[in-house]
């Protein structure tokens, strides 16, 4: 049919027909819903991502069908999905994996290599879910990592005030942050401390308290391994 041909098309390019198109088009979506459906699994996730997730392998495989071995046209390509990365916030490393996975499994269907696309999406997949389920490379005891708040006078020198109490307690503390509060008249301290087993926690804020005049202190989870891939 004339109707899916390229207008610039000559006697030595190659058209897609419409059947080969759409089956290329539709193994690449059943292998970016089983990958979706893979990374949901056990996963914190928003709905836009899935369906990112999801429609990519067919974005990627229509582009690569499209390309057809003209050179420029690739890099072309190539350079416009470079740009989508700087335009979007950045994301943990599993998101990226599972986008690095998605357009490889579209740029294997826009090849013609069906078969393999679907081997390929099979597997990775399985192992996702395989990881998910061992919780590969999880840190164990995470509750005994905590972060501290502290609040203190101005006058009072915070240096080495609350080592002796946060030894007894933990194996472990770093004070990350310093800032002035309440116009400069308050330090406020944070500190990352890894908490012994048998440490009572309200042990330790009271004995903190002793030391900083009964002024606020908060002890929560230590958040900022989360942020980083």
């Amino acid at each position: 049919m004339k109707l899916f041909q390229g207008i610039f098309d000559t006697a030595t390019v190659t058209t897609i027909s419409v059947d080969k198109f759409l089956l290329c088009v539709g193994v690449a979506l059943v292998c970016g819903i089983f990958l979706a459906l893979c990374y949901a699994h056990r996963t914190r996730y928003t709905r836009s991502f899935l369906a990112t997730l999801a429609m990519l392998p067919a974005v990627v495989c229509v582009v690569i069908m499209m390309v057809n071995g003209n050179v420029g046209a690739g890099v072309a390509v190539a350079g416009a999905f470079s740009l989508v990365r700087f335009r979007s916030v950045p994301g943990t490393a599993k998101e990226i994996t599972m986008l690095f996975l998605a357009m490889g499994a579209g740029l294997i269907a826009g090849m013609g290599y069906l078969a393999y696309a679907g081997l390929f999406t099979l597997i990775l997949g399985i192992v996702s879910l395989v990881w998910a389920h061992l919780d590969f490379g999880a840190k164990k005891n995470t509750a005994l990592y905590k972060t501290l708040n502290i609040t203190i006078p101005e006058d009072l020198d915070y240096s080495q005030v609350f080592d002796g109490i946060l030894k007894q307690y933990t194996t472990n503390f770093e004070l990350t942050r310093v800032k002035t509060t309440n116009m400069g008249s308050l330090f406020r301290l944070t500190f990352d401390l890894t908490m012994k087993k048998d440490a009572n926690e309200k042990e330790m804020i009271d004995a903190l308290r002793c030391r900083n005049g009964n002024l606020e202190i908060t002890v929560s989870k230590q958040d900022s391994m989360i942020t980083e891939l």
